[in-house]
């Protein structure tokens, strides 16, 4: 028997599909800020007028350091895991999309029953098709949330790659600001061996007494135990190193750059207004925002009535195996589904959805600030260090000539040991001190590229 649809459906299902426009929508929510209107640090910052690009490391002037992170963005275990959770993102939007789209499906079968030695044998094929109107934008919205969720994934990607570059120059210039702490302890390990050795010759001679002697024997003593902590912290930070690179811990480094040899390059910090375009982080946490809108929007519409439409086509014939002699059907039919009672389940989703963008809100409202604070702090360092560097270099300067001229009235006998042993001492920690703030200029300036974006720009639509 054939079954003929029901053509008076038609014209129903297609009023509902014309109709399928009326969705429903949910505005983008955006904290209100006043941002200022210059950095309030900028008066002291540099003047530097060169903008940040995407190679900001190139400016450091290292070889070396070019090629750490160009390893490190293309091999870092840490970017790789991220890059994966690009892929999932891409995933599930493409999962999300599918819901746009009908079902079909496609069944055969072959059947033989037996019954009081009657055999009955049976083939059928059908083919059948589900789609649901997205009558209220429900299905949109959630695909709106996925590409949303995509765009902050990608953009989290790209924090940290900003983030992995950073890190490894941060780690590099620590590096080689140990290994030159650690030549300079040596140094003036050296220096105190070689004024013990005077103080010795003098001892032996009468012409010192056994104080000054065990003065400068524990100065030598306390001078080489502050090199193995130095030893080990460089090895520490080596390994780092090579754990951000994806290496074995224990990889070997070049050591033959020198941290003097670095340049500090001048940041132009630009107007705090550009700066919610300028980092990957603030563009993920707007993305959320996007995706928190289209949550509350598909919650809404989970609220009103349903439809479906379903079709089916099949053949039947009485043959094992066989198609001949077939009868075949085709049917036509929608539903519509409205809850009448969940336990307010679906209402108390809408009231989570926005609950959540209001945290998201926040989140995004705080980001900012926090951004706008490490820029501050970025620019303000860069400065102090600066002047402190600076001032460093006299003192270091004042402290070499002191200790040559107490060496030179000891030996003649004008001044006692204690002089020697103090302007050792000054020496030592003025050699130290520079060193740690060449260090934290660099840090400084990899800091305010950080903090500004390092030359991210979002990527046309």
């Amino acid at each position: 028997m054939c079954l003929q649809p029901n053509t008076r459906l038609l014209p129903g299902l297609l009023l509902i599909a014309f109709t399928a426009g009326c969705a429903l929508t949910e505005p983008v929510a955006r904290p209100d800020l006043d941002l200022p209107a210059q950095w309030a640090e900028a008066a002291g910052a540099s003047t530097a007028t060169a903008p940040v690009n995407d190679t900001w490391w190139q400016g450091f002037g290292s070889a070396t350091l070019d090629g750490l992170v160009a390893e490190a963005l293309a091999a870092a275990p840490d970017l790789r895991i991220q890059a994966e959770r690009v892929v999932q993102a891409e995933l599930a939007l493409r999962q999300a999309d599918a819901s746009l789209f009908p079902a079909l499906d496609l069944s055969a079968g072959s059947s033989t029953r037996n019954v009081d030695n009657n055999e009955a044998n049976t083939s059928s094929l059908s083919l059948g098709a589900r789609y649901e109107l997205d009558l209220w934008g429900r299905i949109a919205a959630g695909v709106d949330a996925s590409r949303a969720g995509l765009a902050a994934t990608r953009f989290d990607h790209d924090a940290a790659r900003l983030s992995m570059g950073a890190s490894v120059a941060t780690t590099w210039f620590q590096t080689l600001a140990l290994q030159e702490r650690l030549e300079i302890a040596r140094h003036n390990l050296t220096i105190a061996e070689g004024v013990l050795r005077v103080v010795q010759a003098r001892y032996d001679n009468g012409a010192a007494s056994a104080l000054e002697l065990s003065q400068q024997r524990t100065t030598v003593l306390n001078q080489r135990q502050a090199i193995e902590p130095l030893e080990v912290q460089l090895r520490q930070t080596r390994s780092a190193l090579a754990i951000l690179l994806g290496r074995n811990p224990q990889a070997d480094f070049p050591t033959e750059e020198r941290l003097a040899a670095l340049q500090v390059p001048g940041v132009d910090a630009g107007l705090p207004s550009a700066l919610l375009l300028r980092r990957p982080d603030l563009a993920a946490s707007e993305a959320r925002l996007a995706a928190a809108a289209a949550n509350i929007a598909a919650a809404r519409a989970a609220l009103l009535p349903g439809i479906s439409l379903s079709a089916g086509a099949g053949v039947g014939s009485p043959a094992l195996l066989s198609l001949a002699d077939t009868t075949r059907t085709l049917s036509i039919s929608a539903s519509v589904l409205q809850s009448i009672f969940d336990g307010g389940r679906l209402r108390a989703d809408v009231d989570l959805q926005r609950s959540r963008q209001r945290e998201l809100l926040e989140t995004h409202r705080r980001a900012i600030l926090v951004a706008l604070k490490e820029v501050e702090d970025a620019l303000a360092d860069a400065t102090r260090d600066a002047n402190q560097e600076a001032a460093q270099r006299e003192i270091l300067s004042e402290a070499e000539r002191s200790l040559r001229l107490a060496e030179l009235r000891y030996r003649e006998g004008a001044d006692g040991l204690l002089t020697v042993l103090l302007a050792q001492r000054t020496l030592f920690t003025a050699q130290d001190q520079l060193a740690q703030l060449r260090l934290a200029r660099l840090t400084d300036a990899v800091n305010l590229y950080k903090a500004l974006g390092g030359g991210w720009s979002r990527p046309a639509r």
